[in-house]
């Protein structure tokens, strides 16, 4: 298993891998909601690549991509500081580690690029997911109370961070 910067060339295993980790129902799309095609996620990628304070890297096993990470830094002088993290890992791959070694990698590249502050948002629910945070240091900030729907219920996210 390796960890590696995403590239433009990665767009069409990227969006597969996206489409099977939003089937887990714990991402932002629902499953089956996301439609983007694969030269709409080729530029999403190479701009993403050029934001500064900005950093997305995938796990590569198996001759495929089985998760990422991306974080996305603030873009004015008083966030630029902070970057919002997303992390996604199949099921099938979880608990062997990657998503350990895609957090080290991001928190390498944070003091790198002078991040001190890293955030991400989990459903409440997702316990596997709050745990990994918690062990990698993440802290909470807050409950956001109905933040989203979920099959038509409102759901609350927990806001954690972690000082870098």
């Amino acid at each position: 298993m390796i960890i590696r910067p995403i590239a433009e060339s990665d767009a069409e295993n990227f969006l597969k891998l996206s489409k099977k980790i939003d089937a887990s129902g714990f991402m932002l799309y629902e499953p089956g909601e996301r439609d983007t095609t694969v030269d709409e996620q080729q530029k999403s990628i190479g701009r993403i690549l050029t934001e500064k304070n900005t950093a997305f890297f995938a796990a590569e096993a198996d001759n495929k991509l089985v998760g990422f990470i991306a974080a996305f830094g603030g873009k004015v002088n008083r966030n630029k500081h902070s970057a919002y993290l997303v992390l996604g890992i199949l099921e099938e791959y979880q608990g062997q580690g990657i998503a350990t070694k895609l957090f080290l990698r991001i928190f390498e590249w944070a003091k790198e690029a002078g991040i001190t502050r890293l955030e991400l948002t989990v459903i409440k629910d997702n316990i596997k997911a709050f745990q990994l945070y918690r062990k990698m240091g993440f802290v909470i900030e807050g409950e956001k109370v109905n933040s989203l729907m979920i099959d038509g219920k409102p759901v609350n996210e927990y806001y954690l961070y972690k000082l870098v």
